[in-house]
């Protein structure tokens, strides 16, 4: 079943929280981010890793009416802002299958897909490409960037570059993230 899973209990969605527990710096424990959603009146709340990565059904509401809810009352708890994407199980759906590298899927450490806020116009995309100068590859569809970047994140001069370069706002997860939280997520949808 492709689209949002929903039930008599509401819909699942998936947060993906930017900036947070990066390097020591704006540390958030994972149990206190399920807490805040929990406090907040969502269920079947579920985290994966320490990036922030928030698997939750919501009774109301579309992604972007919960991206402003969830951003506003996240910066009145903590005291500082984190950009989160929401987004349902039908787009890591899309996401996976629209995977233009699948040749490196069993390296999900060397493939990545950026959650963009909104899909770049063709001047963005072409100023990005023309960074684009080392080892790396990358494809966008819609609103999401797929990076190949086959020395890893960590040495990629290039993936350094992609927020500066294409001035969108995004976040990035690697592909076994990606497999995992639509796992979840689908799971939480069943």
């Amino acid at each position: 079943m492709s689209g949002p899973k929903r039930s008599e209990k509401g819909t699942v969605f998936v947060a993906l929280f930017s900036g947070i527990n990066v390097g020591g710096n704006r540390i958030v424990k994972m149990a206190e981010l399920r807490s805040f959603f929990e406090e907040l009146g969502f269920t079947d709340v579920a985290t994966y890793v320490q990036s922030g990565n928030v698997v939750f059904r919501a009774e109301k509401g579309d992604a972007a009416w919960l991206t402003k809810q969830l951003e506003a009352a996240f910066e009145k708890k903590w005291g500082f802002n984190s950009r989160i994407m929401v987004r349902n199980v039908g787009w890591f759906e899309r996401l996976v299958k629209d995977n233009p590298y699948p040749e490196v899927a069993g390296e999900p450490t060397k493939l990545h897909a950026y959650a963009l806020e909104r899909e770049p116009t063709a001047e963005e995309t072409k100023r990005l490409a023309e960074k684009c100068t080392g080892p790396e590859r990358f494809e966008i569809k819609e609103d999401v960037l797929y990076l190949h970047a086959p020395d890893g994140l960590g040495k990629s001069v290039f993936a350094n570059l992609i927020p500066r370069a294409l001035k969108v706002p995004s976040t990035a997860r690697n592909w076994r993230s990606v497999l995992a939280l639509l796992e979840m997520a689908g799971k939480a949808g069943g």
